[in-house]
């Protein structure tokens, strides 16, 4: 099997791992954001602590990352749980689609933070891509529209921490970096759980151990496929999850879509996969032009 189909497997099992975690947020019921987001947390932090021991790295990283490591854990903590709030109040798929916001929104602040040059067709993506979320959206200015908004923002949240993934880059190993973000939410999260913590039944426990552990697959998956095959060639296949959660959606909780919200999914979607086209005949571009002056 080549590098680029081990790549694309990766990302389809780490999709579906993202999708059963907020299919079993979702099941677990009536319980406080924060409490589900928490117990998401300790379960992932437990699971990457073994392969920090494994692999004989620093628990929380070299000191000269410690700036870069605090505020993406930060931004990652608030963007976990803005998500959280959404799937737990809109349909599940809806909730995927708008978190699935965060790669335009990372083209946005990469160009504003990091300087890195936008290309005009990332800008037509993101414009283009924001039209579709408001058909999902479809905004009445009433509090319904209140959950759409937080996952608008979880997906900011979101991108902000992988806008400094981008400068931490290889400083740090995947599981010390998985880690350190798991036991900082799990830290920040334990006063709010305490004081707000409500009773678990044992298939509230069953559910959110299986979100933490879903999550968990879902976290290395994704980290592991980009080892094997580059961001531009494979990304695209991470929407599989609105398609999961879809069918999850239907057939756990009876919740169904509406055409307007599905053409908001395809206006992302074919979004994504322009760009998606775009970076591909780049980087063959690029690679044409190398080979060219390597024979000259």
């Amino acid at each position: 099997m080549s590098d680029r189909n081990k790549g694309i497997i990766l990302l389809l099992v780490s999709a579906l791992g993202f999708s059963l975690m907020g299919a079993f947020v979702k099941l677990s019921g009536d319980l406080p954001t924060t409490q589900k987001a928490f117990f998401r947390n300790i379960i992932a932090a437990i699971i990457t602590l073994g392969f920090v021991f494994h692999h004989k790295e620093r628990l929380f990283g070299k000191k000269e990352n410690q700036k870069l490591l605090l505020s993406r854990s930060a931004l990652g903590a608030v963007g976990i749980v803005l998500n959280f709030y959404a799937i737990d109040h809109l349909v599940l798929s809806d909730a995927e689609m708008l978190n699935k916001l965060s790669p335009f929104i990372l083209i946005i602040f990469c160009a504003i933070f990091l300087k890195e040059k936008a290309r005009r067709f990332q800008v037509i993506a993101v414009i283009v891509a924001f039209a579709g979320a408001l058909f999902i959206i479809q905004p009445e200015f009433s509090v319904d529209v209140f959950p759409y908004i937080v996952g608008v923002l979880g997906a900011v949240f979101a991108a902000g921490a992988y806008t400094l993934l981008r400068v931490l880059g290889n400083k740090e190993k995947h599981y010390t970096v998985v880690f350190y973000f798991s036991s900082f939410t799990t830290v920040l999260l334990l006063p709010f759980t305490i004081l707000l913590y409500e009773p678990m039944s044992l298939q509230q426990w069953v559910y959110l151990i299986l979100a933490g552990a879903c999550a968990t697959i879902g976290q290395f998956g994704v980290t592991l496929a980009y080892k094997f095959a580059p961001a531009s060639e494979i990304s695209i296949f991470f929407y599989s999850t609105v398609v999961y959660s879809a069918l999850l959606s239907i057939v756990l909780f009876g919740q169904i879509p509406t055409l307007i919200s599905v053409i908001g999914y395809i206006i992302i979607f074919g979004s994504s996969f322009y760009m998606f086209l775009k970076n591909n005949l780049l980087d063959s571009q690029g690679t044409k032009q190398k080979r060219y002056l390597k024979s000259s």
